[in-house]
């Protein structure tokens, strides 16, 4: 039961906030087979998980199929349902990639909306994720994505290798005062893995459960920052902001400003507006500079850059003040 809660949670988590999230666009436009896929999902993981949530897959499926109970529907064929492994593992590491990369721009504190140069990305096989580069680099906002083979010389350059941790709390009891030379070992480079498996450090045999081996991308370059991938391989993300970067980034703060704005004023989704910005001298740049996507973005029929008399005063970029007034027509 544990394990069949968990791998519904885990399914639904990757359905909202993977599919549904990056098929909004689709959804907006009316694609049909965005709406069929989804409406074809919900009606499998309803009839699927219905023993464990009654009355919630009763609500869904109902809703979704005008059926009169999903505890009387047949229970989904597996056999039926189409399946393509290839570009299930490809997704799948598609993710991996983001989730990592996304952790790198955490750490060095680069926000999201700050576009950053390029992306690079070591996998034993390039070729099954090429489909999806531009996918990553949405999902990112990275301007390129590089695929590059884990055999190849560009790959080695960047410095990959093994590392064994001696666990000594687990090892000391077997190896008594010995588990200092393991120790040791580990942290000196004497150490092995033989081609069984068999790990060797400071001459002693560890058994399972008393060392942790994992690979390492060595230090990454200045302006540039590194992560290995859960299912092998590795990310290297260039940091560097250049001040077009910065400016286009603070182009994409003010999108999100005045999108709440819009909502915050009770304007419907699909409410033209007359936009009016303000704000400091980077403000007022990015806003001229970047006029087209702004407007695009927020469905400004009117625009201007200037001194606003009236409006509302938020905080863009790095602490950068804006004012912004939005008005529908």
């Amino acid at each position: 039961m544990a394990d069949a809660c968990e791998t519904t949670r885990t399914f639904i988590d990757v359905l909202t906030n993977w599919y549904v999230r990056r098929s909004r666009e689709r959804f907006w436009e009316g694609k049909a087979e965005a709406f069929e896929t989804l409406s074809a999902v919900l009606d499998v993981v309803c009839r699927s998980v219905a023993p464990l949530l009654p009355l919630v897959t009763e609500e869904i499926w109902r809703g979704l199929t005008g059926g009169r109970s999903v505890h009387l529907a047949d229970w989904p064929d597996v056999s039926a349902l189409p399946a393509d492994e290839a570009l299930v593992d490809a997704m799948d590491q598609v993710r991996e990639v983001c989730s990592s990369t996304s952790a790198l721009r955490k750490a060095a504190r680069l926000r999201n909306r700050l576009p950053l140069a390029g992306l690079t990305v070591v996998v034993d096989d390039p070729a099954a994720l090429e489909p999806f580069a531009e996918i990553v680099a949405d999902e990112l906002n990275v301007k390129s994505v590089r695929l590059v083979p884990a055999d190849s010389a560009e790959a080695a350059g960047y410095g990959v290798e093994q590392k064994l941790t001696v666990n000594a709390r687990a090892a000391g009891p077997r190896l008594g005062k010995d588990v200092q030379l393991a120790i040791k070992g580990s942290k000196s480079g004497d150490w092995s893995v033989s081609t069984g498996g068999e790990v060797v450090a400071g001459g002693l045999t560890l058994v399972e459960g008393e060392y942790t081996l994992e690979t390492v991308v060595g230090s990454a370059a200045e302006g540039s920052a590194t992560a290995m991938l859960p299912g092998g391989g590795f990310v290297v993300l260039d940091t560097g902001v250049t001040p077009e970067l910065a400016e286009e980034g603070l182009a994409r703060d003010l999108v999100r400003a005045i999108q709440q704005e819009r909502k915050d004023t009770g304007l419907e989704v699909t409410d033209r507006i007359a936009l009016h910005v303000g704000g400091s001298p980077a403000v007022l740049a990015a806003a001229h500079v970047h006029e087209q996507l702004i407007a695009s973005e927020t469905l400004a029929t009117s625009y201007a850059v200037g001194q606003v008399a009236e409006g509302t005063e938020v905080s863009v970029g790095e602490g950068e003040k804006a004012t912004i007034h939005v008005e529908r027509i």
